[in-house]
């Protein structure tokens, strides 16, 4: 028999520290890699935003919101992002033929040189990673990640349920 019933409280509450621990991780761990894509993005005349954006529609054009909803970031956020892009002559605009009015962004061959001068530094700290957490460590980190954000997803599409009452 388990050592707490699982909606005791005391299971809630490690439940809620076990919640609390990995965003609380997940938020530190966003502030490094903005940290360390601003040094990899730097010497390439982007910032880690831009680096974002531009590397979203490197395999395909892709309009705002779609980029927006594959990097969990704000549509008005990425739009603005886009047009500097745009102005900068590192992306550009493109007809959508599934939708008139939704532009497709697509990178420049100004866009893709920049990001091909990332790329050395990219793969540095991959190495580097790698060499840190075994390359099995690195490859199972990108699972739980992958895991972790589609839970969330579901979550977010399913309504909630309230937590049980004892009394």
């Amino acid at each position: 028999m388990p050592e707490h019933p699982a909606d005791s409280p005391e299971a809630l509450r490690a439940r809620q520290n076990l919640l609390s621990r990995t965003a609380l991780g997940v938020f530190r761990l966003n502030g490094q890699f903005l940290s360390v894509s601003e040094e990899l993005a730097r010497p390439a005349g982007l910032t880690a935003a831009w680096w974002q954006v531009l590397g979203a529609v490197l395999r395909e054009p892709l309009p705002v919101a779609g980029i927006a909803r594959e990097m969990g970031i704000t549509r008005q956020s990425v739009q603005r992002i886009a047009d500097l892009l745009a102005a900068k002559g590192l992306a550009e605009y493109a007809p959508n033929p599934a939708h008139r009015r939704a532009k497709l962004l697509r990178p420049t061959e100004a866009g893709r040189a920049a990001i091909a001068r990332i790329n050395p530094g990219h793969a540095s700290l991959a190495t580097r990673l790698a060499a840190e957490l075994g390359d099995t460590g690195l490859a199972e980190t990108v699972r739980v990640l992958e895991r972790l954000s589609a839970a969330l997803d579901s979550l977010h599409d399913t309504p909630p349920t309230p937590p049980p009452t004892h009394t």
